[in-house]
């Protein structure tokens, strides 16, 4: 007899996402390109630092972050989380439109008070008990909880605990070349073709970026370009050929040298390895 769909224990965060389900991991059990490398996601992300520090990047913005930091993340947001060997911490992620409770816009608290932090913690650990006990009506459950994660997040937000200093133009510029990376990082656009449509010279935009982000225009582009393709090599069956063309590659074999240049392994050992759960 099958299981019912709603009683089933979702897996971890290591292979395929469904951004239709809500979903509790730690950040030691993601592999590292997933959220290390710049990209979007069709879902709401929260992370909640526990223990250690590292930066974040959002909207072509990098930031430090450190213990009990909580990053939410909305879809559509360009991000990378680069967490250092000794951070632990836990991640949330809800379906867009999942509630209208969310906040809109990607959000970096500093949570200084304990009863806050223990709030936060206590929320996300009952997410995880209810994994555990596999009873029906799970995601409804998992709903309730990520309203009052919500809560929690306008709260804080309110009693100032939001890291948002004033942005400089050249993080004006980055946030706005991030927001159209989404769009269109899966063409053939150069930073030359994102200059122009942002009114400013590739040499601009390029130096706006480093000072940003810590990245060049051209850097950003292929890390989007490559969380998407070893998205694409882990999760579905396309071919490698396929799998150029939908990012704007001319050729597989332009392509099979890009792949390689930035990950040391081939599209070809890199699904393979996905497969075998290897995928780091």
């Amino acid at each position: 007899m099958t299981t019912p769909a709603f009683i089933r224990h979702p897996q971890p965060m290591t292979g395929a996402e469904d951004p239709a389900l809500v979903r509790v991991t730690s950040l030691g059990r993601m592999p590292s390109w997933r959220l290390g490398l710049l990209h979007d996601r069709p879902e709401n992300v929260l992370i909640w630092v526990t223990r250690g520090q590292g930066r974040v990047v959002v909207n072509g913005i990098r930031r430090g972050f450190g213990t009990h930091n909580a990053m939410f993340i909305p879809a559509g947001t360009l991000f990378s989380v680069d967490a250092s060997a000794q951070c632990l911490g836990l991640v949330v992620t809800s379906p867009a439109g999942l509630t209208g409770r969310l906040p809109g816009s990607a959000l970096h608290l500093r949570a200084r008070d304990t009863r806050a932090q223990s709030e936060l913690t206590a929320q996300i650990e009952a997410m995880q008990r209810e994994f555990t006990k596999g009873r029906i009506m799970l995601q409804d459950a998992l709903e309730a909880h990520v309203r009052l994660i919500a809560v929690w997040l306008h709260r804080q937000a309110a009693e100032g605990t939001a890291d948002a200093p004033e942005e400089s133009a050249a993080q004006r510029l980055a946030r706005t070349f991030a927001r159209l990376l989404t769009r269109h990082y899966a063409s053939d656009r150069s930073v030359a073709g994102y200059a122009e449509a942002l009114s400013v010279t590739p040499t601009h935009l390029t130096r706006a970026c480093r000072v940003a982000c810590g990245r060049t225009a051209a850097e950003m582009i292929a890390e989007r370009k490559l969380h998407a393709a070893r998205q694409m090599l882990a999760e579905g069956e396309a071919p490698v050929m396929r799998v150029a063309e939908m990012l704007g590659f001319q050729s597989a074999a332009y392509f099979t040298r890009f792949i390689r240049s930035h990950t040391g392994s081939s599209p070809t050992d890199l699904r393979r390895a996905a497969g075998n759960g290897l995928a780091g």
